[in-house]
């Protein structure tokens, strides 16, 4: 897992589950169970935390949606090496360099949709998190379930390299400043408005 990177102000958070030869591959569900088991252990953890210290006295965990195999999806993933730099928002309106790496396509509920990924140029001088992806986006469940600002899915080059891309959004997490002030958080671009639900990942932090 990612340790946010205090300087640059805003979440970094990336987890992966794999496992060892002879050893039988994990479920969904248990990759899932796995993901969610080790956010809260950062949530509890003083020196990563984003919680204010009397939440975090009585944090009992993070609301999940229940798992939706159906919101695992396979989608094509399309490289723009073209994209110029540009800001993007943040809570803060202290906007980030940004450049759009390429663009996820998938069906959704059998409608197509799609999303755009972005590599943060900040990150770039940073070697542990140079090959670091984001897909930030909203959906129709933002403020009917899901926190109101929008949801964050990480990747790295790795997981793009092929060309199909295991777009997960139960593993869709909540950005820092949806639990405390002090981060500056992207505000996902108005291209990466979902027109559907999912009912995935992280709720709000009202539940």
């Amino acid at each position: 897992m990612l340790r946010i990177i205090s300087a640059l102000g805003f979440m970094l958070f990336f987890h992966s589950v794999g496992h060892s030869q002879g050893q039988q591959p994990l479920t969904h569900a248990q990759t899932i169970a796995a993901f969610q088991q080790e956010l809260n252990a950062e949530y509890r953890d003083p020196q990563r935390s984003p919680l204010p210290a009397a939440a975090r006295k009585s944090f009992q965990g993070l609301p999940f949606f229940p798992v939706n195999d159906s919101l695992l999806v396979t989608a094509t993933f399309v490289r723009d090496s073209t994209a110029q730099p540009f800001l993007i928002r943040t809570s803060t309106n202290q906007p980030r360099p940004y450049r759009k790496y390429g663009e996820l396509r998938f069906l959704l509920h059998g409608k197509p949709q799609r999303l755009s990924v972005y590599q943060s140029l900040a990150l770039l001088k940073v070697p542990t998190y140079a090959d670091y992806l984001m897909v930030p986006f909203t959906d129709l469940t933002n403020g009917f379930g899901s926190y109101g600002g929008g949801r964050y899915i990480d990747l790295r080059f790795a997981d793009v390299k092929t060309g199909k891309v295991l777009l997960d959004f139960n593993k869709a997490y909540n950005p820092y400043c949806a639990y405390s002030t002090g981060y500056s958080c992207p505000i996902p671009p108005a291209e990466n408005q979902l027109s559907v639900a999912i009912r995935a990942g992280v709720m709000g932090n009202d539940h």
